[in-house]
C-alpha cells in the first residue's frame, strides 16, 4: 500500500516542481507572447503586441504571415474560427468564420457532371472563403492597431522572400501534394517555379501575394469579397466551370457564436459549436471522467486504452450528428450530458477494442493554429486552414493563395443532415480550444483534420489529470485515429513498448510512428495566470514554430 501511495504522489505532483523529461522549456513573461507554428509568424504577432496591439491584432498579423510561410496550411483562400477571451470581463467571445457552398452547387449539379461523391479537390470542392471577413470581425470587436498595420511583414516577407523551414519541406515535397499542384497550371507557377518543391532553406517569394495583402490593407476586406480579389476569384471558377457568384461573396458574412463547454474534474473547457467538430472533443472528455484517470500514468495501458474507446464513441457520433445547425438542430445538450457519457461509456469494454461503432440515440477535417495574449491578458485562441494540403488545388490568377477545399466536408447522401446545399456551410474540422480554472486561463489548439478532438482531449487529460505544464503536454507521445469505426490506430513510439504490447493484445491495430510526427498534428497554448499577471506559452516540437515573447521597446 505504502509503494502505491508514494507513486500517486509522483504521478500527481505538478511538473513545475520536478526534473525536467520532455525537450522545450515555456516561454514566461510578463508581456504578452504568441505562440504560432511557423517563428516569423510569431515574431510578426510579438512585435504587434510590442506596438500596443491586442491579442486580436496580433493573431491577424501572424496569421497572414502563416498564409504565405505554410501555403498549403491556410491563407486567405480558407476559413477561420477563433475565441477571444477578455481578460477585464471574464466573457469568452466564440467567431464562426467558415463559408456556405456556392448556392449553385447541389447534389443535382454534380449528378448531372457524373460525379457520385463529394470531390476532395477541384473547383467543385471550394466553398466561400471566410477567413478575411472573420479577420475583419474580429478587428472591428477587438482590434486596437490600424488595420492597415497588420499586414506589413507578411508584405515584405513575400516580396523580399522567406527561408522555407523543415516541416513545411515535408509537406510541401510529398508526392501526393505535388502532383495535386501540377494538375493547375497557376498552382504549379507558383509553387513549383523551379518544377519542383523548394528545399530546406531555397529562398521562397510569392508577389502575387504580397499584392494581395497591400489590396486588403488599403481597401480592407470589400477588396476580396467586391472588389479587385473577387473578380480574380470569379474569373478562375468561371474558367474552371465552378459555380462560385459574385452574390455568393459578396453578401458573406461570418458570425458571433455561444461557445459551448463541459466541466471536466473541476476545469471548464471550450470548444465552438456546429458545424465545427467541437462537440466531439467534449464528449470524449464526458466519456473519460466516468472513471478515474489511471494512477499508473498517461502512457498506461488503461488510460490510453480509455482514452481510444472513448474517441470512437465520441466520433461516431459526431459523424453522426454534427452539421450546420442554420439547417439542423444538433442535438448538442443531450450529446453533451453527463447521463449521455455514463450510457456511453457503459459500452466501453476494459480488455478489448472495440472495431464497429455505432452512433448513439441522444434524442427520441490540414490547419494552423496560434494562440496570442497581450499584456492586458486578453487571449485569441486562433485557427485557421485551407483544409487539405493546398485546398483544392486551385490558385486564383495572378493572386498567389489557393483556394480551400471544405466542401469537402459534405456528403450526398440525402437522408443525412450533412448533405450537400447551396448556401449551406459544410461539417467542418478545425476548431480552437480554450478552458480556465479559477485564476488560470488557457487558450490551446491541435491542428490536423479529425485528428483535434481526440488531441484537445488528450492535451486537456495530460494537464488536469497527471499535473503536466503547458509544454509538458503537448510534447507527450500522442495517438491519432481518424475514424470512429476499425481497431487501427497511430501512435509514437515513445510510448512504453509494455503499453503498445498491451494494447495490441487488447485488439488494437497498432501502427508506431516516429517520435515527433505532424500527423499527430501541431499545437499551441498560452496560459494567463490572472492572480499574478504572469504568462506562459507553449509550442510542438512536431512544428518549426515557437512562442515569442513581446519586446520591450
Amino acid at each position: 500500500m505504502r509503494i502505491c501511495l508514494l507513486f500517486l504522489v509522483f504521478i500527481f505532483q505538478p511538473l513545475f516542481g520536478q526534473g525536467r523529461n520532455y525537450g522545450r522549456s515555456m516561454v514566461i513573461s510578463k508581456q504578452g507572447i504568441a505562440a504560432t507554428s511557423q517563428t516569423l509568424a510569431s515574431q510578426a504577432a510579438a512585435q504587434i503586441l510590442a506596438r500596443g496591439g491586442s491579442a486580436v491584432d496580433a493573431a491577424i498579423a501572424a496569421n497572414a504571415v502563416l498564409g504565405l510561410v505554410e501555403p498549403m496550411m491556410d491563407g486567405v483562400g480558407g476559413d477561420v474560427f477563433a475565441m477571444y477571451w477578455d481578460a477585464k470581463s471574464g466573457k469568452l467571445t466564440g467567431l464562426n468564420g467558415s463559408g456556405p457552398a456556392p448556392r449553385g452547387l447541389s447534389p443535382k449539379f454534380l449528378a448531372e457532371k457524373g460525379v457520385k461523391t463529394m470531390p476532395r479537390d477541384g473547383i467543385h470542392s471550394v466553398t466561400v472563403p471566410g477567413a478575411v471577413d472573420g479577420w475583419a470581425k474580429m478587428h472591428q470587436r477587438f482590434g486596437k492597431l490600424p488595420w492597415k498595420d497588420l499586414f506589413q511583414s507578411a508584405i515584405a516577407y513575400a516580396e523580399e522572400g522567406f527561408p522555407v523551414t523543415e516541416a513545411i519541406v515535408e509537406e510541401w515535397s510529398l508526392p501526393g501534394t505535388v502532383k495535386k499542384l501540377k494538375v493547375n497550371g497557376e498552382s504549379e507557377r507558383v509553387f513549383l517555379a523551379t518544377g519542383k518543391p523548394p528545399l530546406e532553406g531555397d529562398l521562397f517569394r510569392n508577389p502575387d501575394l504580397a499584392r494581395v495583402y497591400r489590396l486588403l490593407a488599403e481597401k480592407g476586406p470589400d477588396a476580396f469579397y467586391k472588389g479587385e480579389i473577387a473578380a480574380a476569384i470569379l474569373k478562375t471558377s468561371q474558367k474552371l466551370g465552378g459555380t462560385v457568384t459574385a452574390d455568393d461573396l459578396a453578401s458573406y458574412s461570418s458570425e458571433f457564436v455561444t461557445p459551448i463547454s463541459v466541466d471536466y474534474r473541476g476545469w471548464r473547457v471550450y470548444e465552438l459549436p456546429p458545424n465545427g467538430q467541437g462537440m466531439a472533443a467534449l464528449e470524449m472528455l464526458n466519456i473519460m471522467e466516468t472513471s478515474p484517470a489511471s494512477m499508473f500514468g498517461p502512457f498506461s495501458p488503461a488510460e490510453m486504452h480509455k482514452r481510444i474507446e472513448a474517441m470512437k464513441l465520441a466520433y461516431s457520433d459526431l459523424r453522426r450528428y454534427d452539421a450546420d445547425p442554420r439547417t439542423y438542430d444538433v442535438p448538442v445538450g443531450v450529446l453533451l450530458s453527463k447521463e449521455y457519457a455514463r450510457k456511453r461509456a457503459a459500452l466501453i469494454d476494459p480488455g478489448k477494442a472495440n472495431c464497429e461503432v455505432p452512433a448513439g440515440q441522444p434524442v427520441a477535417g490540414d490547419t494552423t493554429y496560434l494562440t496570442v495574449v497581450d499584456k492586458d491578458g486578453n487571449i485569441a485562441s486562433w485557427i485557421q486552414s485551407v483544409s487539405n494540403l493546398f485546398g483544392s488545388g486551385v490558385t486564383v490568377e495572378g493572386m498567389g493563395f489557393v483556394l480551400h477545399d471544405r466542401g469537402a466536408g459534405f456528403t450526398l447522401d440525402p437522408k443525412h443532415p450533412n448533405v450537400l446545399a447551396g448556401g449551406k456551410r459544410p461539417f467542418h474540422t478545425i476548431i480552437p480550444a480554450f478552458m480556465e480554472k479559477g485564476d488560470l486561463h488557457v487558450g490551446f489548439g491541435i491542428m490536423g483534420g479529425m485528428n483535434q478532438p481526440l488531441a484537445h482531449a488528450q492535451f486537456v487529460s495530460n494537464i488536469v489529470d497527471y499535473g503536466m505544464n503547458l509544454q509538458a503536454a503537448l510534447e507527450a507521445p500522442r495517438f491519432t485515429k481518424r475514424s470512429s469505426t476499425g481497431c487501427d490506430l497511430s501512435i509514437e513510439m515513445r510510448v512504453p513498448a509494455q503499453t503498445l504490447q498491451q494494447l495490441s493484445a487488447r485488439g488494437h491495430q497498432i501502427n508506431i510512428r516516429r517520435e515527433y510526427t505532424q500527423e499527430m498534428g501541431r499545437g499551441q497554448a498560452i496560459l494567463h495566470d490572472s492572480k499574478t499577471g504572469i504568462n506562459y506559452a507553449a509550442s510542438d516540437p512536431r512544428t518549426d514554430g515557437s512562442a515569442v515573447p513581446e519586446p520591450i521597446r
